[in-house]
């Protein structure tokens, strides 16, 4: 595995098995599960997340210099980003910049499944259309 690494985290349904809990800090937060160590990421971190109904971000925070966006593909909620106030569900893809406020819940009876793509804002070097390059070979499945 040269030029990749693979994980699997199993079903969507138990992430709760996985805890962001961080040393030194009255945060744990269940149903989180970071990727950047497991992949060897080098420019962003990923999560995968559940929230229970009912539950959510129980706290407002931001960022230094990375910009967060968020993938809902399950479930339904709502968020807060600075002052605004909006519903979240399955589709629903939010940009936040660094400095913005937030904060997240799970206003629905199913769980509250969501994927968040955190990156240095303004680091990204080129769309893949501009750094892609065709390589020969047939792929087997053609």
């Amino acid at each position: 595995m040269k030029n990749y690494q693979q994980h699997n985290f199993g079903k969507l349904s138990e992430i709760s098995q996985y805890t962001f809990a961080p040393e030194d800090t009255p945060i744990n937060i269940p149903g989180k599960l970071f990727l950047k160590e497991k992949l060897g990421l080098t420019s962003m971190e990923i999560s995968i997340n559940k929230e229970a109904p009912g539950t959510g971000m129980n706290f407002y925070h931001r960022h230094k210099g990375n910009e967060e966006t968020y993938i809902f593909i399950g479930g339904k909620g709502e968020m807060i980003i600075d002052e605004d106030r909006f519903a979240i569900g399955e589709g629903s893809v939010v940009s936040v910049k660094p400095e913005a406020k937030r904060a997240w819940w799970n206003t629905g009876d199913k769980d509250l499944y969501y994927i968040v793509v955190q990156a240095p804002a303004n680091g990204f070097q080129g769309s893949s259309v501009d750094d892609g390059e065709l390589i020969e070979g047939t792929v087997p499945w053609v």
